[in-house]
């Protein structure tokens, strides 16, 4: 049987709902299909935000032939044999699910056929390209961020879904769409599989019953949604649920709820690179200068994962999501960067003081660049400071400005203090 979100999935722009900072009216991606010309791009986002029919659309609307290939199942072997098959083709597009879990030697053999044009890559990743695709094919290539669907979109959905089953002859009555939202995050292809659960579980109790009528509730949904949870999490509709529990059971110090989410998450075939990569953010985010260890293990265990890989790999990743569970926390490093960025949206592009300016031309020295700069380590600040003299690095305007607050760990507090002896009260330590 067909799913709902196949039924639904759009055949044209204009049926197209959401990112419409890319293919609303005069946008960029709009403008680039009506040209008829695109590049090769790679499209960057959550799950169930429309990657994949974006890609079909834009093969429908250019008349191109369309080939498609998932990096779970497909290798070079594969690669090569389309790109064969292209070579008879006239601009045909390659469109590639998950293109984050190919690895270098799958990715390289795309480059030649996307240099000479063979082919146009469309690819598609949850993960942050500049990472996970390399960077030869990265250059070629333009990513387009995709947003989550907002509540709009999903009301359009909704609406969408509720018009196709009245053709069926089945009414559907939305009362309440809180739970609706909840469960499905953005994603429509969760929304639509949490109205089809729905739907079908009244169909199932009204056998043979011509005059149906489904009440869309958060009771009903709820319902359903919690006796259906093996159906609905099948083919990773909860990574994104499951990975957030496994953060924050981390963050939360719990290393027996850390250790069962990655297990959820091992038993699922959850890529391991991804679980070793967020770990290794977690231990600058969420523990950073309360244990600097921390991050030497994250990286140390990313490494391993990279050259192990499974089964045995997980048998590193379980040591690190202990270790990182059981650590000193802080977010001090954090909320510094966040706080400077705020400081920089606000005040923009102060310029930076004459006397920290490098100055590699005569030029620039006459012009007073690095007059009155003091080299720290000509100074001595005694045995507790070592090398340290007292300057402005900050821009006029943001003097004296505080971003950085360490935490009330014992390594923390013991920078707090290092931090009074050299500053005194300027910075309010």
């Amino acid at each position: 049987m067909t799913p709902l979100a196949e039924i639904l999935r759009p055949q044209t722009l204009d049926e197209y709902i959401g990112q419409q900072h890319l293919v609303g009216p005069g946008a960029v991606l709009r403008t680039l299909i009506e040209s008829g010309q695109i590049p090769s791009m790679i499209f960057w986002g959550p799950p169930g935000i429309g990657k994949t029919t974006l890609a079909m659309i834009i093969s429908r609307e250019l008349h191109r032939p369309f080939h498609t290939l998932s990096a779970i199942s497909s290798g070079v072997k594969e690669v090569r044999e389309v790109i064969s098959q292209a070579q008879q083709e006239d601009g045909a597009i390659l469109f590639i699910d998950e293109i984050h879990r190919f690895n270098k030697s799958q990715q390289d053999s795309l480059l030649g056929a996307v240099e000479r044009g063979t082919i146009t890559l469309i690819g598609a990743t949850t993960e942050n390209p500049s990472f996970e695709v390399i960077s030869a094919l990265l250059s070629r290539c333009q990513v387009y961020v995709l947003r989550e669907f907002d509540e709009e979109d999903m009301r359009r959905l909704i609406d969408t879904a509720v018009r196709h089953y009245a053709e069926q002859g089945v009414t559907v009555e939305v009362r309440e769409t809180e739970a609706l939202m909840r469960i499905s995050g953005g994603d429509a292809r969760k929304l639509l599989n949490a109205i089809e659960l729905v739907v079908n579980r009244c169909l199932k109790d009204v056998k043979g019953n011509k005059d149906v009528k489904v009440t869309l509730d958060n009771e009903s949904v709820t319902t359903v949604i919690q006796q259906n949870l093996a159906f609905y999490d099948k083919g990773g509709e909860m990574h994104y649920d499951i990975i957030s529990a496994f953060i924050k059971s981390m963050r939360g110090s719990d290393p027996n709820g850390a250790v069962y989410w990655l297990a959820r998450m091992i038993e699922g075939g959850e890529d391991p690179l991804f679980i070793a990569r967020r770990m290794l953010i977690f231990a600058s985010e969420d523990i950073g200068n309360a244990n600097p260890n921390a991050l030497l293990l994250a990286n140390a265990t990313f490494d391993a994962v990279s050259k192990i890989g499974y089964p045995e790999c997980r048998i590193n990743l379980s040591q690190c999501a202990c270790y990182l569970a059981c650590s000193a926390k802080s977010n001090a490093t954090y909320m510094a960067l966040t706080n400077a960025q705020a400081a920089v949206k606000r005040w923009g592009d102060l310029p930076v003081p004459l006397h920290i300016r490098n100055a590699p031309t005569k030029l620039m020295k006459n012009m007073g660049y690095g007059d009155g700069y003091k080299y720290a380590h000509d100074y001595n600040g005694g045995a507790a400071l070592g090398g340290f003299a007292e300057q402005e690095y900050l821009p006029q305007g943001l003097e004296g400005s505080r971003f950085y607050e360490p935490g009330a760990t014992p390594r923390e507090e013991e920078t707090r203090r290092s931090l009074r002896a050299r500053w005194g009260d300027k910075y309010g330590y």
